[in-house]
């Protein structure tokens, strides 16, 4: 292999394998930089919402701007999450849960951010339904979504589009409980029968914001496939990328759908 490689190599101007060389150093380059950023830059204009930024806000292109939802302002965001204390959280403009998003009007934004916030949300369904709601025909919806194999919810089982939908059809309240035991169990390792009961009510009590679901890609595409179908609602997946452990979802809305 060695001998007929050199053999090759001599019959290749040098100046011509120069070239590829370096040109497979500037597409690997520009690979590494299709990241969040690089999709905010190509997508995001006019004026938008992003949804619990806490300390990583997405930036945003020249010329975009940015009102920050979330469901508490940042002194109670610290005192309700004491490991966000140090954090440079985001003031939020709007006070509102972002699932429902009560507080912003329809169809009057130009996007939505919403990273690593939908497994955040207990109804995801509805919460996707709401931020197509306030999108303008031609708004974009900006989502990272945490692949469950590259987190701390690797042993957690993947969230069925089934269990999905009956959230929505009858409401969360039915599997709350259940997804803060299977918190207890596989993301925080409490082992002990006794202190895994203590564990949950205490986070039930606090109604701490933890991952209620967990999917990996194939999943995701499913739960955009089965809100089209569901609700009606017209958008095209306009681009998507697996980075860094996360799924990142462009998600256009192609009309005025349903609000």
């Amino acid at each position: 292999m060695s001998a007929i490689y050199q053999k090759v190599k001599g019959l290749v101007p040098l100046s011509f394998r120069v070239f590829v060389a370096t040109r497979t150093r500037r597409l690997a380059d520009r690979a590494s930089r299709l990241d969040r950023s690089f999709l905010a830059t190509k997508y995001l204009r006019g004026e938008g919402i992003e949804i619990g930024a806490l300390h990583t806000p997405l930036p945003v292109p020249h010329g975009a701007k940015v009102k920050y939802v979330d469901r508490m302002s940042v002194s109670d965001l610290r005192r309700q999450y004491p490991e966000l204390a140090s954090l440079p959280l985001v003031e939020a403009d709007i006070i509102d849960d972002g699932e429902h998003l009560s507080n912003v009007a329809a169809a009057s934004q130009d996007f939505v951010i919403a990273n690593h916030f939908i497994e955040h949300c207990q109804n995801p369904l509805d919460a996707l339904t709401n931020m197509f709601r306030v999108l303008r025909a031609g708004g974009v919806l900006y989502m990272a979504i945490p692949d469950k194999r590259y987190t701390f919810d690797v042993d957690r089982p993947i969230t069925s589009i089934e269990h999905v939908v009956r959230d929505f059809d009858e409401g969360p309240a039915w599997s709350r409980q259940q997804h803060f035991e299977e918190w207890t169990k596989f993301v925080d390792k409490v082992a002990d029968e006794t202190e895994a009961a203590r564990h949950v009510s205490d986070l039930m009590e606090k109604d701490y914001s933890i991952h209620f679901h967990a999917w990996t890609q194939a999943e995701m595409f499913e739960l955009f496939a089965t809100l089209k179908r569901k609700q009606g609602l017209s958008f095209d997946v306009e681009m998507f990328l697996k980075h860094a452990g996360e799924c990142v979802f462009i998600l256009r809305k192609t009309d005025e759908s349903p609000s």
